[in-house]
């Protein structure tokens, strides 16, 4: 008699969405059941369960004693790494890297540009109604021809930052944990990204990190939150920083020290900043950052797309085929470094 793999999915695609993932393989049992806790999912689905599709419900090790992969919804996973399931022995776990990559990058060209354009002093002066005398000083832009733009993690989002930024003349400076390895071995959906490292103008190891800052007019954070890399741009480093710098992070609040980051901003240190996430989400009223005229201010919202089920359910697509068949699965995460 055929084994049917068990596979629950507690994300609520669509009826479109689910067909590309009940079309991927046969041999399956799929239970879909939309959830935002684990008491939401019956005790007899979870024994059953080999394979989950999930992006914050997770089961305790002996819950889910069939389990053996875990597909997460998203491509930041550090919330995930202190359950008792990362423990699970044999248990694989993926992340979503690579499907939402285009549009977090099409968010930090648009914070490039936005930045180095004056936007924010451009919005201020419309809002007063003001013609300023002095506008050609004021408004002159940091262009990205010819500017230096550094890129703080060359995963998925630094690769398709890189790409987009091609036409634009940019020297791009990319700083990867394992600058011995610059190829992609991920998931990289066709005519995105730099699968062969091949789109940077110079590659560095994180222990290089200020000084690349000295010489770049663009910082772009897109590294993954681990333990290696909390607090990785604090006091000193945006010291090391080039006057007029611009900061752009969408990866977690707690790489930036976020106290360093506002005299920084405050001194005219740093030029401006856009910024994504926070080490406390929603922030506080009552944080500077709301009110600097330097600033740029988004609620989490940089990897947010109309198609990102879309583009989630063809990647666990891919992987499903992947594990029936005995191939390795894309976007493995290894729990000793955070991704």
């Amino acid at each position: 008699m055929a084994r049917y793999i068990e596979v629950l999915v507690t994300i609520p695609f669509n009826e479109a969405q689910q067909l590309v993932i009940k079309e991927s393989v046969h041999g399956m049992k799929i239970k879909w059941a939309a959830a935002r806790r684990v008491e939401d999912i019956p005790e007899d689905v979870w024994t059953k369960t080999e394979v989950l599709y999930t992006d914050r419900v997770i089961p305790l090790p002996e819950q889910a004693p069939a389990l053996r992969w875990v597909q997460f919804h998203f491509a930041g996973i550090d919330f995930a790494l202190k359950s008792p399931l990362i423990s699970k022995p044999n248990l694989q776990m993926t992340n979503l890297s690579g499907s939402a990559s285009s549009q977090v990058a099409e968010y930090i060209v648009m914070a490039l540009l936005a930045l180095g354009h004056r936007l924010p002093d451009l919005g201020l002066a419309q809002s007063t109604c003001e013609w300023p005398k002095d506008r050609w000083e004021r408004f002159a832009p940091q262009e990205l021809r010819g500017s230096t733009v550094c890129l703080v993690g060359y995963g998925s989002i630094g690769r398709q930052v890189a790409r987009l930024l091609q036409p634009f003349g940019v020297r791009v400076m990319a700083v990867k944990r394992d600058a011995m390895h610059p190829e992609d071995t991920g998931y990289t959906p066709v005519g995105m990204g730099d699968p062969g490292g091949d789109m940077f103008t110079r590659l560095y190891p994180v222990q290089a990190l200020r000084s690349v800052l000295r010489e770049s007019d663009f910082i772009v954070v897109c590294v993954p939150l681990t333990s290696a890399t909390q607090k990785l741009i604090g006091a000193e480093e945006l010291a090391a920083c080039k006057p007029g710098a611009y900061l752009i992070n969408i990866s977690r609040g707690e790489i930036v020290v976020e106290s360093a980051l506002i005299q920084a901003l405050q001194e005219k240190k740093l030029a401006g900043a856009a910024l994504d996430v926070f080490a406390n989400e929603p922030l506080a009223e009552d944080n500077p950052l709301w009110r600097m005229q330097n600033v740029i201010i988004t609620p989490h919202i940089a990897g947010n797309s109309r198609l990102y089920n879309e583009r989630a359910a063809i990647l666990f697509a891919e992987n499903l085929k992947r594990y029936v068949s005995g191939q390795s699965l894309l976007n493995l995460v290894q729990p000793e470094t955070g991704y």
